[in-house]
């Protein structure tokens, strides 16, 4: 089989075929080839934000996603062993901050598994005001939506958190993306044919 000898992503080994046919016909697929094609839907970044006894606690996510106008709502996919999935049960309240193309910094550190977030300014520089219900807004944001808590659904070793927006608030600016493994800026945009 033939195919071009340079295509973009060769280099991190993204066209090697996934998975493989068993004799049923059925598709035998380790998690890392799961993560590996997943990886190539690119996403936006998002920072979900919560009071915790006046600390801002967080972590980084990207599998977000509206669901409904009427009424507003979105979920977010919370692993249960995130320190913060057990925050978003307790308080049914929290941000989404929809992250600048140039807040790659403050991505990395709410990614990370720490005890103390405490250090999100020093080391980062982010900064936070907080909303009228007392939720967490990182400053720079592309976006942000207040989120109150609607239901729950267990799927796997994840939660599905569904959330009614109750406020939003959009800047101008262009967003971090996610994609295959790497953080990216947005390119050119395409043309239509």
């Amino acid at each position: 089989m033939s195919r071009p000898l340079s295509q973009p992503g060769d280099e991190l080994g993204w066209h090697d075929n996934v998975g493989s046919r068993n004799s049923t016909n059925a598709m035998s697929l380790s998690q890392a080839d799961f993560r590996k094609a997943m990886g190539a839907f690119a996403t936006g970044v998002s920072l979900i934000t919560v009071d915790v006894d006046g600390e801002v606690h967080g972590m980084t996510a990207n599998a977000l996603t509206s669901v409904s106008l009427e009424p507003l709502l979105l979920l977010v996919c919370v692993d249960r062993r995130a320190r913060t999935h057990a925050h978003l049960h307790a308080k049914k309240r929290f941000g989404i901050n929809i992250l600048e193309e140039n807040q790659r910094a403050i991505s990395e550190y709410f990614a990370r598994s720490f005890q103390s977030q405490s250090g999100a300014e020093q080391e980062t520089g982010a900064r936070f005001d907080r909303t009228a219900h007392g939720t967490p807004m990182l400053h720079g944001a592309l976006a942000y939506l207040e989120c109150g808590l609607k239901s729950t659904q267990d799927a796997g070793d994840h939660t599905i958190f569904i959330a009614e927006v109750e406020e939003a608030v959009v800047r101008a600016g262009a967003p971090l993306l996610f994609f295959k493994g790497n953080y990216w800026k947005i390119g050119v945009e395409v043309e239509e044919t």
